[in-house]
């Protein structure tokens, strides 16, 4: 199946299998999924660092899975690899939380308990081996991974933890049937080869969805596309705000990917107020630059090339810039002036909402891509005003 037919990683149900080294958990994902997709071995520690995989796991739709490495590992090794096993949980939406029948519960699970209710993250706690030792828990699940017993009640206990909530639009909720939005998306050094990123593939679902329709143009066919075509709004890809807003007649709503992204996310007022802090920035200031995905750089790179180059020109000064990608988020944010983010748009809410947070608790302004370059560019009201 391709990745373009697949359900995004951001769109999935995250599921996290914890516990100790040998309490099952690689045998449990193969049980659940019905397949081997872990290594399953009686060696301590065979799971040397999470691994995720997304796949369809019913009741549930579309999930993404991922089994940890032991809470009890040891050694220098050992304790990074439970930093990281924790470090999991920051996307996960329902914690899957495993015990060895034959040795009960122990400190380690009810640490990891304790985070878990601290974080408000609907958990479910998995006696596994249960063929071979009696539990008596009412609130827990006795399974048997190795006979696949007690793994159609897991299922159905994890589907419980899915709600209904009211359904969150891209876009679809600000155009009615029949409008026409133009997409600007720019085909340069920096776009992937063959194929459109993931917010314009997932704009163009949702006003298809809609009954809207998208006309897709690069920056420099908009002013053809805007005569031939009368547009309800204009959508443009950040890195060419600037041109795009001159073309654009004031009358018309325009906003960028990134930023009906972050109102998807729900972070926007959150970015919108963070951008202010670029007119504070002083030489030496460290500025973090976030990446939710990790791709291979290009010359035009936006996040490590372009947004750089428009701060600097926006300060008039030389900050300091660290850049980060894919799992890579700092735990300890002191020591920064501002956060710029992706769109975040590979990254489950809960994580994006984790970042955004560990910023709000440390009193850091945090923005992203887009509405920091149309605050730097002179549009920023402009380009909220269709988004509030």
């Amino acid at each position: 199946m391709s990745e373009l037919n697949q359900t995004p990683s951001g769109e999935r149900i995250h599921i996290g299998i914890f516990g100790r080294r040998n309490a099952g958990k690689s045998a449990l994902i193969n049980a659940l999924t019905g397949q081997k997709l872990a290594i399953v071995s009686d060696v301590a520690g065979t799971t040397t660092d999470p691994v995720s995989k997304a796949m369809e796991l019913l009741p549930l739709g579309p999930v993404m899975i991922t089994d940890t490495p032991g809470l009890d590992d040891v050694g220098e090794l050992g304790e990074m690899r439970v930093e990281k096993t924790r470090g999991v949980l920051a996307k996960t939406d329902i914690a899957i939380i495993v015990v060895d029948a034959t040795r009960t519960i122990s400190e380690y699970e009810r640490e990891l308990l304790d985070d878990v209710k601290a974080r408000n993250l609907p958990y479910v706690t998995v006696y596994n081996k249960c063929d071979l030792a009696e539990v008596r828990d009412e609130d827990a699940i006795c399974v048997s991974a190795a006979l696949g017993t007690g793994i159609d009640a897991l299922k159905e206990k994890l589907a419980s933890f899915v709600k209904k909530e009211p359904e969150q639009r891209l876009i679809g909720d600000l155009v009615s049937r029949g409008d026409v939005v133009i997409l600007v998306t720019p085909i340069d050094a920096s776009a992937p080869k063959g194929r459109l990123i993931l917010p314009q593939q997932q704009v163009i679902r949702d006003l298809l969805e809609a009954g809207a329709m998208p006309i897709v143009c690069r920056e420099t066919e908009l002013e053809a596309a805007l005569k031939s075509v009368k547009a309800k709004m204009v959508v443009t890809d950040s890195q060419v705000f600037g041109m795009v807003s001159k073309l654009v007649p004031e009358n018309l709503p325009l906003t960028s990917f990134s930023m009906l992204m972050a109102r998807y996310k729900g972070n926007f007022a959150q970015a919108v107020k963070g951008a202010a802090a670029l007119d504070t920035i002083k030489a030496g200031d460290k500025i973090l630059i976030s990446e939710g995905c990790t791709h291979h750089r290009q010359c035009e790179d936006i996040g490590t090339v372009k947004l750089p180059m428009w701060i600097r020109k926006h300060t008039g000064v030389e900050p300091e810039f660290v850049f980060t990608s894919g799992t890579e988020f700092p735990s300890d944010l002191s020591g920064f002036k501002l956060v710029i983010h992706c769109g975040g748009c590979t990254l489950n809410g809960r994580e994006l909402a984790h970042r955004f947070a560990l910023a709000g608790r440390a009193d850091l302004p945090i923005t992203n891509y887009g509405v920091a370059i149309a605050h730097m560019h002179g549009i920023l009201s402009r380009a909220a005003k269709p988004l509030l």
